[in-house]
């Protein structure tokens, strides 16, 4: 509660003291809003002067149309978290959630925080960027240092093209969210206007020759470990490369599988035993339907843990003794520089199996994705998916 209050200009501006403050503050309301500045001044002539100045001051703005009133971006951003917690549990993952209060607490509320909702342009937006370009990423705070943003230091380093588009993401989240409460009028244009189009690139797999390179190293280690306390391990990476690149599964969904999400069956053409698969990931609930070369990794592992219906099938990733693997044979990156990871067993089984002739639509339905997301990252590199007849065809040339 305040000391003591002097009026000026006829009550247009109050001038107060803070408790356990020396100096004077003022406030005024213009347009429809309180507005308030502290004048600095112990004296209290002084600090009317200075008082008076800037009200006159705030005026002239005010009558130009230079202050807008509104909610500011860092209230938006405040009242868009506590909403997306709530709405997105159990939809998203924790991770996710707390990723989107990082990018508002570091980047976005800093830069727009005191901005009026309606300040916001897409000059401001580009603005932004340039900045997070310029500027780069700041630095994660050592266990001695101040986690104060105001203290730290950024790396000057840009941040990549994926960063900034999640950061651009966030940024709409919170405006849409204003402007559905009401806040704020139109949406400004958020697109970046010199972006080239992205380059559309193959995911990183292993080719039928490559694949066969990896099997025999693989089975040579598990057969013949440096350690005879890794054997289980290398066997255990053995059946996971043979599971992932017969099935199409994703890690996580690999990750998630139980011994009773699985029936060994007799399916196909061929009558052949195959794996149904009951499939959980980040699509929900699928089916998968295995290629034969599945049924004997998941039987091995069965009997070599000695599992139970409920236990899960692989609950450790070897990824260490992976990429070791790959780095002896100098297989840890593609052509393009793209490097391989668990995740490109899966890719191996998409390719393998349009290198065989297989309808893309049905591989779509197994794989648990869509038949676009398959032509722009796996049918487009591979060269039998081009019917040579279709495209030498030759127009007969007219007899004389």
């Amino acid at each position: 509660m305040a000391e003591a209050v002097h009026e000026i200009l006829g009550g247009k501006v109050q001038l107060f003291q803070r408790p356990n403050s020396k100096r004077w503050h003022c406030r005024a309301s213009i347009g429809g809003a309180q507005h308030r500045h502290s004048t600095k001044q112990v004296s209290l002539a002084q600090a009317k002067d200075v008082a008076e100045d800037w009200y006159l001051t705030l005026a002239g703005k005010a009558a130009r149309g230079e202050i807008k009133a509104g909610k500011t971006f860092k209230y938006a951003a405040e009242r868009f978290m506590v909403e997306f917690k709530v709405l997105t549990e159990g939809q998203r993952s924790p991770l996710y959630v707390r990723r989107h209060e990082e990018r508002l607490n570091l980047y976005l509320v800093p830069f727009f925080g005191n901005k009026v909702l309606s300040e916001i342009t897409s000059g401001m937006v580009q603005d932004y960027r340039i900045d997070r370009i310029t500027k780069g990423s700041f630095t994660k705070p050592k266990a001695d240092e101040s986690t104060d943003l105001t203290k730290r230091r950024r790396n000057g380093k840009a941040p990549s093209r994926s960063t900034l588009h999640q950061e651009m993401v966030c940024l709409r989240q919170v405006l849409k969210f204003s402007r559905r409460h009401g806040w704020l009028e139109l949406l400004p244009d958020l697109s970046d206007p010199y972006r080239a189009s992205s380059k559309v690139s193959h995911r990183a797999w292993f080719s039928p020759a490559e694949y066969q390179t990896l099997y025999e190293a693989a089975r040579e280690r598990a057969a013949n470990p440096k350690k005879e306390r890794w054997r289980t391990a290398c066997e255990d990476l053995l059946d996971y490369i043979l599971f992932m690149a017969n099935t199409g599964l994703r890690p996580d969904e690999a990750k998630r599988i139980e011994i009773r999400d699985i029936e060994i069956v007799q399916d196909g053409p061929k009558r052949e035993r195959i794996l149904h698969i009951a499939v959980r990931g980040k699509r929900g609930t699928g089916w998968a339907k295995s290629m034969p070369g599945a049924v004997h990794p998941f039987t091995r592992m069965k009997e070599r843990h000695n599992l139970q219906p409920s236990d899960l099938i692989f609950p450790t990733l070897q990824r260490e003794l992976f990429n070791t693997l790959l780095d002896e044979l100098d297989m840890k990156k593609d052509r393009e520089g793209n490097a391989r990871t668990f995740y490109s067993l899966r890719h191996t089984y998409i390719s393998t199996r349009l290198l065989e002739g297989a309808d893309i639509y049905q591989i779509a339905k197994n794989c648990r994705t869509s038949v676009e997301m398959i032509e722009k990252h796996y049918a487009a590199h591979i060269k039998d998916m081009i019917d040579a007849a279709s495209v030498n065809i030759r127009r007969p040339k007219p007899r004389r």
